[in-house]
């Protein structure tokens, strides 16, 4: 299948758009994992049209559907929430009954010194919205590393199957795009703490620190024989995921790209010969790196796959369709629908691919059948927020525990200077979003550490602070009215727990950098 080049330049990120519902939806396969949600169910039914694909795992559908619509509904709130307080703050005992109001319907008090000024000016609704997402993104944090919800804390059996088909490290940069936040736990069934994940504004990874963490890791098998021996023959790969909509391809792309899919798409495989050839120059040893081409249709999750061949060359022009797969394979028995689609990996390339790499994009193209039925089941099809729809930005090094799709646009980043662009592309984002309404850019700020380095923590508190007040000053107006806001966050990756929140410009005023 060749690709459509689309010279469409977008000029910039738009709001969601909201589409009928589409009856002629398209499917997906077995997940890895299914472990039990501890969250409420759902009341909304299941709405797939026709039966589902015989590899779809439909239990597992039903617990990441209840994950979803439970963690995304606490934020989805609180605009309601807050119009009813705003619609009391002139009442008599107004600040006991908005306190009973929001531990009520959010489940947590609001800041007492802005509901305490309300008799005197206006209520701040925009430092409470600010304060609503804040404290809902803490109980979700604290909820996913407590309860696991998505079962991905630690998957021995896919450590050892990327080791059968000859990789000892899966490295994935999606797209810094809240559409593509879920691709791992949701679009790939892939065990979240198996994956080395970075996202990039268009998937433009850090050639740089890639190579660097490429050394940490041979190093490591080298000095400890993790995650395998040195001498084994398995590879580090390298994944880039960029995407597209298959629904309005002009418009809702993505923004880094102009939503010029085919731009995308070379560019990211430009990016992934860059960190090889970089490898290859310093070390002579270009062969232990393998590299993958992924695209994501953001209105179904339906992935392409840009299969390599056994020499490693990809055309970004030609790909294997999750959804012709499907389409395939739809009326087959289980054993006989893997049969199938290993069959066309291997034609794909004419028979010129190694076996191990055929085993893993089956294996990928399996786990998104799932997932394409998941989005005809909930969602009739094609979701409904064509594009961005995203309730805050993540900034810095971290957010292990995000994995919903439209719930944060990530901006990786250790200096502000560094990823002025990603961060410009999330502010443009939120412009349409939150600013367009009167609400302000919520932006978490993270910064993982290691507590058996010494001295780590107090860097990332350093790296914190410096970039909190680095993001204010590059947005130095819209932090003056209001319509920006930081929490502060640092997180021990030595030790599987929540974040530790250091404070936010709600609580004290961030220092301006002049």
């Amino acid at each position: 299948m060749l690709a459509r080049r689309d010279p469409y330049q977008l000029p910039g990120p738009t709001a969601p758009r909201r589409r009928p519902p589409r009856r002629d939806g398209r499917p997906s396969v077995g997940a890895l994992t299914s472990p039990d949600i501890s969250t409420p169910r759902p009341e909304d039914p299941v709405a797939a049209t026709g039966p589902l694909h015989p590899l779809t795992n439909r239990e597992r559908n039903q617990q990441l559907r209840t994950y979803d619509s439970h963690v995304k509904g606490g934020f989805d709130k609180i605009v309601d929430v807050l119009k009813r307080i705003s619609a009391l703050q002139h009442e008599q005992g107004f600040e006991q009954k908005a306190q009973a109001l929001a531990l009520d319907a959010l489940g947590f008090p609001l800041p007492e010194h802005i509901l305490a000024r309300a008799w005197v000016t206006q209520l701040d609704m925009r430092s409470l919205f600010a304060w609503c997402v804040f404290e809902t993104y803490k109980r979700t944090s604290a909820a996913f590393f407590t309860s696991n919800p998505l079962g991905g804390q630690e998957d021995t059996a896919f450590d050892a199957f990327i080791r059968e088909c000859g990789f000892h490290l899966l490295d994935v940069s999606p797209c810094a795009d809240g559409r593509l936040a879920h691709a791992i736990s949701y679009a790939l069934r892939l065990p979240f703490s198996s994956v080395r994940r970075r996202p990039y504004a268009g998937a433009m990874f850090d050639v740089e620190r890639t190579v660097a963490r490429w050394i940490k890791t041979e190093h490591r098998r080298h000095r400890e024989g993790v995650p395998n021996q040195a001498h084994e023959d398995t590879r580090y790969l390298k994944v880039v995921i960029y995407h597209f909509s298959s629904l309005d391809p002009r418009h809702q792309g993505c923004a880094a790209h102009g939503s010029n899919d085919a731009q995308a798409a070379r560019l990211g495989l430009n990016r992934l010969h860059d960190f090889r050839q970089a490898v290859e120059n310093s070390f002579c040893c270009g062969a232990s790196v393998t590299l993958l081409l992924l695209g994501l249709d953001t209105d179904t999750d339906a992935i392409r796959i840009h299969v390599p061949t056994a020499d490693g060359a990809t055309n970004p022009d030609h790909w294997l369709d999750a959804r012709e797969v499907y389409g395939q394979t739809v009326a087959m028995a289980p054993e006989a629908a893997r049969e199938v689609i290993g069959e066309r990996v291997r034609q794909d390339t004419g028979g010129s691919i190694e076996e191990g790499m055929v085993r893993f994009i089956s294996q990928l193209l399996e786990n998104n059948i799932s997932q394409i039925d998941f989005v005809r089941q909930f969602h009739n099809g094609a979701y409904g927020d064509a594009g961005h729809a995203e309730r805050f930005i993540g900034v810095g090094i971290g957010f292990k525990e995000i994995h919903l799709r439209n719930l944060t646009y990530f901006a990786h980043m250790e200096t502000v200077e560094e990823g002025a662009t990603d961060l410009d592309v999330g502010i443009r984002i939120f412009k349409g979003l939150n600013i367009s309404r009167g609400l302000p850019v919520p932006v978490v700020i993270r910064y993982d550490f290691h507590s058996s380095v010494p001295g780590s923590r107090e860097r990332a508190v350093r790296s914190c602070e410096r970039i909190a007040a680095a993001v204010h000053g590059r947005y130095r107006t819209l932090s003056r009215q209001g319509l920006l806001h930081t929490l502060l966050t640092v997180r021990d990756g030595d030790h599987y727990k929540p974040p530790e929140v250091l404070g936010s410009s709600l609580q004290s005023p961030v220092v301006e950098v002049h």
